[in-house]
């Protein structure tokens, strides 16, 4: 009688076992389908600081990429990677209902070092009040490039100078009088004072004053994040809150500011992320996630 006690007790406990494994399993199964998790999709990639990346594809409900969710290009996700970005960041996209991730590794900074001589000593080692006054400017740019409007662009942009001279030096490593600054954000271009300085897409003139460090300059309104700077201008054309048609007219090439000669500093952000314009404006193939 013992026995048949202890045999027929272990058995109730495997049956009760087995029944509550089995109610586990369906309340799980229950609360995936409830909440309509679709299978993930993930893959991985590697991108340079500073450039635009293509994430191909079609039916591409949105995109998400350094904290923000917006549309996808016809041609899929365009992911903009900062200038001082670094180590693994996550992307993700809906298509079909099914959200798919890429993992965006940031490969090592490839730009070179430039160094730099600026004669006017007071624009390298600023006074307590140019320091307020670059600081009042930069506050000043921090509504434009956190501004979020609907798309006005199309890819490529059009070059800021008609006959675009070789030249760029975007990120390089700075050596100012001896000493390291910031990396160089945009792209120079040598020319004449006086040339004609171009609209690279339709937008909205955000800004076109006269700053510290860029001198005369214009920061135009793309849409969707993309902001076009045009820095060191000796004339300005247009004023704020002005929309100006791609290809138009918005100043001349000058060397206001801090700057070694006339020159144009062209410079992109697009969502915040600071990138190499050449590109987006040249026609080339973005980097493709593979």
């Amino acid at each position: 009688m013992r026995r048949t006690k202890t045999t027929n007790t272990l058995a109730g406990q495997e049956i009760r076992a087995r029944n509550l494994a089995s109610l586990a399993s369906a309340l799980l199964t229950c609360s995936v389908v409830a909440m309509g998790l679709p299978a993930a999709v993930h893959s991985q990639t590697r991108a340079a600081p500073g450039t635009a990346v293509l994430w191909p594809g079609q039916h591409i409900e949105s995109c998400t990429f350094g904290g923000e969710t917006y549309e996808a290009d016809v041609r899929g996700c365009l992911l903009a990677v900062d200038l001082g970005a670094s180590g693994t960041q996550r992307a993700e996209r809906v298509r079909g209902g099914v959200r798919e991730s890429l993992e965006v590794q940031i490969g090592p900074y490839p730009y070179p070092e430039q160094r730099l001589t600026i004669r006017d000593e007071s624009r390298v080692n600023l006074s307590p009040e140019n320091q307020e006054r670059a600081a009042r400017e930069r506050a000043r740019l921090l509504p434009i490039f956190d501004e979020r409007t609907a798309s006005r662009f199309r890819l490529p942009l059009h070059p800021p100078l008609e006959d675009l001279p070789a030249g760029g030096r975007f990120g390089s490593r700075r050596i100012i009088n001896g000493e390291p600054r910031s990396p160089h954000t945009g792209a120079d271009y040598a020319a004449d004072q006086g040339t004609p300085v171009l609209a690279a897409e339709t937008g909205i003139v955000r800004l076109a004053e006269e700053h510290f460090f860029s001198g005369n300059s214009v920061f135009i309104d793309h849409g969707d994040g993309l902001v076009s700077m045009y820095f060191h201008l000796h004339e300005l054309f247009v004023e704020p809150g002005e929309v100006v048609s791609r290809g138009a007219v918005i100043g001349t090439v000058g060397s206001t500011g801090r700057s070694t000669g006339p020159h144009l500093h062209f410079g992109l952000r697009w969502r915040g992320a600071r990138i190499d314009p050449r590109p987006l404006f040249e026609g080339a193939d973005l980097p493709t996630v593979q």
